[in-house]
């Protein structure tokens, strides 16, 4: 019999808070003691969960194969198997070894599969012809290395079956904590994820392995909201938070002057591109200041724009009378944009500093309360003096590690950004695919935050709902077209709809 709880709780419906995977851990039992409810408890309503969500997704399928392993992870993969063999299923169970002992709860489950009739195979035993679904519970929420053999050598068997995977809890081989991959990972079509989401399975290389996420908090929910999650997770569901209707008597002065800075000889696309954003996402008057060759392709590309030579006395007039300013795209490294920068480095507004300015910023650092800088793990690595390779292996702590550097908010762009800021708030972006891998990307976001601070959106609220309306426009392109071929400027088609979420 499933437990109450959770029919009468949508396993499909993914919570905005994200916490810790190593919090988590050993909040678990703190949690049950105070709901008067026993780890075992949970486990079963764990494998249930996991079950429901198995057999509604593949309900077809005949022959489970479940591998377990050798922690609470692995006991419910018990549970799982107990209830797959219950409703006429054909389970193999394959089970890691070990010197030491199950924790108190997997051994119940353990126990409770062999009286239900259940067999245990050795984790190294030939797998059986017919397999049509593979259950993953093999490694949880504690890696914090590449899994060695066996278990890497079971990985790779999984991702090699033509079976399709359901991970417990998180894809084996993952980071719950990162989203890093240090090894073998098994690459699931389905992650079902328990008590709360961690931040592994939204950032990072966790993209690639989760598939599907569902959610159970397993009853924990009254204990969880009474507390305040230290990562919130931001989607499109969220835009009509952040942009309201507009006055019915609001002018163009009331949606903000933004000056955009960039586009050396050679680059008038990119700082297009942020201009254009910037008029998209609704600010009132956009002023792009650029190299002179570009003003007139500018100007005949999208004569909305007001365009300028860059020269220093253009530049304080302007910087007197904008709002707000962005910087960086199409920039260089010369002393052309080394000047600009100089100068607009003591602007007292809201600044969003991007692309060259970064790496200009790498160089010269100093840190600001009134700007955002927006990053892809190259530049982030240049301004932490790191490598990619670290950046990426905890982007949560490389953003965190940003804001702490160079102060005000930060972007760290790529699968599944991540946001952070002075005040200690930090976020992951919960939209966006992988057809956003192209050039001039990153130019229409700094247009799309820096459009939201000229319409007087407070900070972090312009830093978070310019990210989301971003990856929800290319989303949607992807969903009409796919993702192969997609253009920077093709957001420009669909991002309307996302700037007006009043609009239905």
């Amino acid at each position: 019999m499933m437990d109450h709880n959770l029919k009468n709780n949508d396993v499909s419906i993914i919570p905005h808070e994200v916490w810790p995977a190593d919090w988590l851990r050993g909040a678990e039992k703190e949690a049950a003691d105070a709901l008067g409810l026993t780890l075992y408890e949970l486990m079963q309503r764990a494998g249930e969960a996991a079950f429901r969500i198995a057999s509604t997704h593949y309900s077809d399928s005949s022959h489970w194969l479940v591998l377990c392993g050798h922690g609470n992870n692995g006991g419910d993969g018990y549970v799982v198997a107990r209830l797959a063999q219950g409703a006429g299923i054909s389970v193999t169970l394959l089970a890691l070894e070990s010197d030491k002992p199950l924790p108190e709860e997997a051994e119940s489950a353990r126990a409770a599969w062999l009286d239900a009739g259940g067999t245990i195979h050795s984790a190294g035993a030939p797998w059986p012809q017919g397999v049509d679904l593979i259950i993953d519970g093999l490694l949880g929420t504690g890696l914090n290395a590449a899994p060695r053999a066996p278990v890497a050598r079971l990985i790779d068997h999984i991702n090699q079956h033509p079976a399709p995977v359901v991970a417990l809890d998180v894809p084996s081989g993952l980071s719950a904590q990162t989203g890093a991959a240090p090894g073998a990972v098994v690459s699931a079509d389905h992650t079902v994820t328990f008590i709360a989401l961690k931040p592994g399975l939204l950032t990072g290389r966790g993209r690639d392995f989760t598939g599907q996420i569902h959610h159970h908090a397993l009853g924990l929910e009254p204990w969880l909201n009474a507390r305040r999650a230290p990562i919130m997770r931001y989607d499109a569901s969220q835009l009509a938070q952040w942009l309201k209707p507009r006055r019915a008597t609001a002018h163009k002065g009331d949606n903000g002057r933004l000056v955009v800075i960039g586009g050396d000889r050679g680059t008038a696309g990119a700082i297009r591109m942020t201009g254009e954003a910037a008029l998209r996402a609704g600010a009132g008057l956009v002023r792009v200041l650029t190299h002179k060759e570009n003003i007139a392709p500018l100007l005949s590309a999208r004569p909305e724009l007001m365009v300028h030579e860059l020269t220093q006395e253009s530049l304080s007039q302007s910087l007197e009378w904008a709002d707000v300013v962005a910087i960086g795209p199409g920039l260089g490294q010369g002393n052309w944009g080394k000047q600009a920068l100089q100068k607009v480095e003591n602007f007292r507004g809201p600044m969003v500093w991007d692309a060259d300015a970064l790496n200009l910023l790498a160089i010269n650092p100093d840190k600001r309360q009134n700007r955002i800088i927006t990053p892809h793990p190259g530049e982030a690595a240049r301004l932490l003096n790191s490598s990619v390779t670290q950046v990426e292996s905890d982007r949560l702590l490389a953003a965190q590690a940003l804001v702490k550097r160079y102060g005000g908010g930060v972007v760290l762009k790529g699968a599944g950004s991540v946001v952070a800021d002075e005040q200690g708030l930090a976020g992951i972006i919960d939209a966006g695919n992988p057809g956003m891998a192209s050039g001039g990307m990153g130019d229409v976001l700094t247009g799309i935050i820096a459009a939201l601070l000229a319409q007087k959106l407070p900070f972090w609220q312009a830093l978070c709902a310019g990210c989301v309306a971003h990856g929800a426009a290319a989303d949607e392109l992807a969903l009409r077209y796919g993702q192969r071929g997609m253009l920077a400027s093709d957001l420009f088609t669909v991002l309307y709809r996302f700037v007006n979420p009043d609009v239905k």
